[in-house]
């Protein structure tokens, strides 16, 4: 039986358009031989797992995307859709694939949000089991329609980044994203915590910038996030993404107190 639990199956267009472009230029995606990608509790329709497989095609032409659900009803509508490059199956964390065949990324968006925090590093475990070497779970979270979203990457080592994405036209406050933080870290934006004290810090670039939105937000947010490696926040990545509302720490900074692998 799969394991897991069915979610309210909410979905929709361009919903996921930020993490898959983040995932479309991961190395262990880029580089894979045979490039093989989950898109796990796709939801009521199948319209993120086609999106998904749209967009990693565009770099890897060859690409195989499975949509899996553990809703059999909901196998069967998106199964209507499959296509070339594009199939879906019945199945939760455990990651069923023909032939034990491993995933070289695993995408869990909005699955882990209504499980309690204390599921959630046995869920990554499983999933991360299911990964071929050097592949990519991607587990986090976004808004209705994806305007404000957070995910972490977790490898076979253990959980490597945290990442940010917002859209940053009429952005008030870069910490409206502790409403949409991955299960693992939402319960802990309080004094004390990694993730408080890196959401305090990015409110205050965000707003010790605020002059440069003369020249635009992502101006504005390409110094912010120079200003959070300045201050000795582990800012990873560069202009080129930071220009599109992203910014990624090392989850070392943010991790819960007392995270143990």
């Amino acid at each position: 039986m799969p394991i897991g639990s069915i979610t309210r199956g909410t979905t929709g267009t361009n919903r996921l358009r930020r993490v898959d472009r983040w995932i479309a230029e991961l190395p262990a995606f880029r580089r894979a031989a045979d490039a093989l990608v989950v898109d796990l509790g796709y939801g009521a329709s199948a319209t993120t797992t086609l999106e998904l497989h749209q967009r990693l095609s565009r770099v890897r032409p060859q690409v195989e995307v499975v949509g899996l659900e553990i809703d059999p009803a909901r196998v069967a509508l998106a199964s209507i859709s499959a296509r070339a490059g594009v199939r879906f199956a019945l199945g939760g964390f455990e990651v069923p694939l023909p032939g034990e065949r491993s995933a070289t990324v695993i995408r869990a968006l909005n699955v882990l949000r209504q499980y309690d925090e204390s599921e959630v590093l046995a869920a990554w475990h499983l999933m991360v089991s299911r990964l071929e070497p050097f592949g990519v779970l991607v587990e986090g979270t976004c808004n209705e329609v994806g305007r404000v979203a957070s995910w972490v990457d977790v490898t076979a080592e253990g959980p490597r980044t945290l990442t940010v994405s917002l859209r940053l036209a009429e952005l008030e406050r870069p910490s409206i994203v502790a409403e949409r933080l991955p299960k693992v870290l939402i319960h802990r934006n309080v004094p004390g915590e990694g993730v408080h004290a890196f959401l305090r810090d990015l409110d205050r670039q965000w707003q010790l910038n605020a002059a440069l939105s003369v020249y635009g937000p992502s101006q504005r947010w390409i110094a912010t996030a120079q200003g959070l490696a300045d201050a000795g926040w582990p800012v990873q990545g560069g202009r080129s993404r930071w220009k599109l509302g992203e910014l990624t720490v090392l989850w070392e900074a943010v991790a819960p107190q007392g995270f143990v692998w």
